[in-house]
């Protein structure tokens, strides 16, 4: 468990002239006896409480004085092995709430609560909890792999939003009674978020925020009425979020071989304030035709149109999003709204080199990689294999260029679903939608880690770093 020491260094009084003298006169004195110590903190109360929802963790229940952070120390009862210590954080008065994770099911531990302060650091009074066992619906999973990364990987299964270990122990999870849409995330702001699933196909259905311990902190809405699309959200650290949304109109199409009252549903992308306050609506039906797509998806009585599935931030603060249905990555200006250019399908702006075309078909999760780079999952440009491919864009020379593919062995075919993830050194998580399955890559392509056997439909699969901070300093 991620845990965090602490020193204090004290500064010697410098020499003051008289004027500054009285000033300091608390903090150095001529008294030979020198300041009183600090006291050292006092633990007044520890207990410990389960977690209903989630039995791989609890809440440790403190009251601390005098002391400047505060943090849990735990072990299996009676065993030999070094205590794991939860991240501290900055004591407050009153009661106090730290959180456990990450913990062994149907297991006895021991606890402390520990507190530092300026006069040193104290240890409370030790407690125990019996952990009940792991519900039997929850699945299993194993691994394997030489070197993963490490933390954890993040995704949906059924019912749950779970997170394993590199061994494929479940070390988290929340139930979502209704279901959830495919979609189970962390974001870079430390949140977890879901999109539920409701009774109703025909309302409205949000996406929730949930923190470390599976507590909802809020649902994140399209404004305007519009239906938020499961694929993809992306909540910034204030609390602001981008999120796709359904757009329809019915439209006259027989001009173009269409349905004379066709429904025609659109992907819109919305800036919504941490207040609700609606700050940016793009439509596409501002930006694009409809002829943007091939005769054949815009001949029914509903035209499912652009299929947005994947946005990201690229590296000079504008949008990028991937629009399934039209084969193409959009960049958008986040300040106008305008379109600063179109990458692959029937609008493409870009010349390809050195790149088998078509550069990629009805593509799942594009990610930045950094100026100039971006990842995506290239479900069906290669009809006999699915797999992760990153692109280097000149966006001067408007030239882009197949840097490295990473593709499964056996070879799979995913025509729907699926993600990336770049990582640190070089790596990339991908998962292979509804093939089942999930691998990581090295820098030069090797297979490092994979979910052994068929993981069932991973829509999407993430690493993070940390259950306590989930998503910080982590890529999507």
């Amino acid at each position: 468990m991620p845990g965090g020491s602490r020193s204090l260094t004290i500064q010697p009084c410098r020499s003051v002239t008289a004027v500054v003298a009285v000033a300091v006169m608390a903090g150095c004195t001529s008294d030979p006896a020198g300041p009183a110590p600090a006291s050292v903190p006092v633990i007044a109360m520890t207990s410990v409480a389960g977690n209903p929802d989630n039995v791989l963790s609890a809440v440790v229940h403190t009251e601390v004085s005098g002391a400047d952070s505060v943090a849990v120390r735990f072990r299996l009862a009676g065993a030999a092995a070094a205590d794991s210590v939860t991240p501290f954080s900055p004591a407050t008065a009153g009661s106090m709430e730290l959180p456990m994770l990450g913990l062994l099911p149907d297991a006895v531990y021991s606890i402390r609560v520990e507190a530092i302060g300026a006069g040193g650091s104290v240890r409370g009074k030790l407690v125990q909890l019996t952990t009940p066992p792991l519900p039997s619906d929850v699945p299993r999973f194993t691994t394997i792999g030489p070197d993963p990364s490490p933390g954890y990987v993040v995704f949906a299964a059924g019912l749950y939003g779970l997170v394993i270990d590199n061994t494929g122990r479940v070390v988290w999870y929340h139930r979502f009674a209704t279901g959830l849409g495919l979609n189970f995330a962390a974001q870079p702001a430390g949140r977890y978020v879901a999109r539920l699933v409701t009774p109703d196909p025909a309302d409205i259905e949000p996406w929730i925020e949930l923190g470390p311990l599976g507590t909802p902190t809020r649902t994140l809405a399209c404004a305007l009425g519009l239906q938020p699309r499961f694929h993809d959200l992306l909540v910034e650290a204030d609390g602001d979020y981008w999120i796709m949304c359904d757009e329809a109109r019915t439209l006259d199409l027989t001009a173009i071989g269409g349905m004379r009252s066709a429904r025609v549903i659109g992907t819109a992308v919305q800036h919504i304030a941490a207040n609700g306050a609606l700050r940016m609506h793009w439509s596409p039906f501002d930006h694009f035709a409809i002829t943007d797509v091939g005769p054949e998806l815009r001949a029914d009585t509903v035209v499912n149109w652009t299929h947005g599935n994947a946005l990201d931030v690229d590296a000079d603060g504008n949008l990028l999003v991937s629009f399934r249905n039209l084969n193409e990555i959009t960049k958008i200006d986040v300040t106008t709204g305008q379109v600063i250019w179109r990458l692959g399908g029937r609008r493409n702006q870009f010349t390809f080199v050195d790149t088998p075309m078509p550069p990629f078909s009805q593509q799942h999760s594009v990610r930045s990689v950094g100026a100039g780079s971006l990842l995506l999952l290239d479900n069906v440009g290669n009809p006999s294999e699915t797999g992760a491919e990153r692109y280097v864009l000149d966006e001067q020379a408007m030239t882009a260029r197949l840097a490295r593919s990473y593709t499964s062995q056996p070879r799979v075919v995913t025509q729907i679903g699926g993600s990336t993830q770049p990582l640190p050194r070089g790596r990339t998580l991908v998962s292979f939608g509804t093939a089942g399955r999930v691998e990581e890559y090295d820098a030069e392509g090797r297979v490092v880690w994979r979910i052994e056997g068929n993981a069932g439909y991973v829509f999407r699969a993430q690493r993070i770093p940390s259950l306590y901070s989930p998503g910080v300093h982590a890529a999507r």
